[in-house]
């Protein structure tokens, strides 16, 4: 997979994109990403890639211009799967779409700014928006972090145990169970017993017991959506 960020400010998520699983996802050849400036392509000599709104409104809107060059400039040497714009209205980012969205080749994703976009480029450059909560960030940097993040992790090879991969909180629909490590008794909080016993069916049930009870308790919303 090829994943390609459109971003004023690609120093924001540098970091993130070169620690951890998605460092070691770009070591193995796993998935390459790619940061591009869109002040690389202004066409000003100010670099800019923002204006003022047609009709008087508040705040800085992003360019078209920048934008499609960027595009352009990357369809022109491979094809996308999807073009993707981080947005506060866009649809709500959960599990189901990480899974969908990691079976892809290639991605664009553009870090939306300003107070918005020219709303020309989401009607002719973009195929999909995306929000990871009804809030509002200072831009679309993090949010493109949060959804590389939870794709990467999902492919082959990405983290040492694949299947932890398939046991996280929301792939079926459930939050995780709870989960206990060495030592067995400290201060005298005990394990529960069944995940001693070494009983792979009865700790197969009593995970899935706890994995409901408790979302029926932090997210009853996620049970109704099972039941639907």
């Amino acid at each position: 997979m090829r994943i390609d960020i459109l971003t004023v400010l690609p120093e924001m998520i540098e970091g993130c994109l070169n620690c951890s699983v998605l460092k070691r996802a770009q070591d193995r050849n796993i998935v390459q990403i790619h940061l591009h400036n869109l002040r690389d392509f202004s066409a000003n000599r100010w670099r800019r890639v923002d204006d003022y709104p047609f009709g008087g409104e508040a705040g800085m809107v992003m360019q078209i211009e920048p934008v499609d060059r960027a595009i352009t400039a990357l369809k022109a040497e491979r094809d996308y799967d999807e073009v993707i714009y981080t947005s506060p209205d866009g649809e709500m980012f959960d599990q189901p779409a990480a899974n969908r969205l990691s079976m892809l080749d290639n991605l664009i994703i553009l870090c939306g700014h300003y107070k918005g976009i020219d709303s020309r480029i989401r009607e002719h450059l973009i195929t999909r928006e995306i929000s990871i909560g009804n809030y509002v960030l200072t831009g679309g940097e993090l949010a493109a972090a949060v959804i590389a993040d939870a794709i990467v992790r999902l492919m082959p090879g990405a983290i040492g145990d694949g299947q932890s991969a398939l046991s996280d909180s929301f792939q079926d629909g459930l939050l995780a169970p709870p989960v206990y490590t060495r030592p067995a008794d400290y201060k005298g909080w005990q394990v529960p017993e069944i995940l001693l016993s070494g009983h792979a069916r009865n700790i197969a049930e009593w995970r899935l017991k706890q994995a409901q009870e408790r979302t029926m308790r932090l997210r009853p919303d996620l049970m109704k959506d099972r039941e639907s």
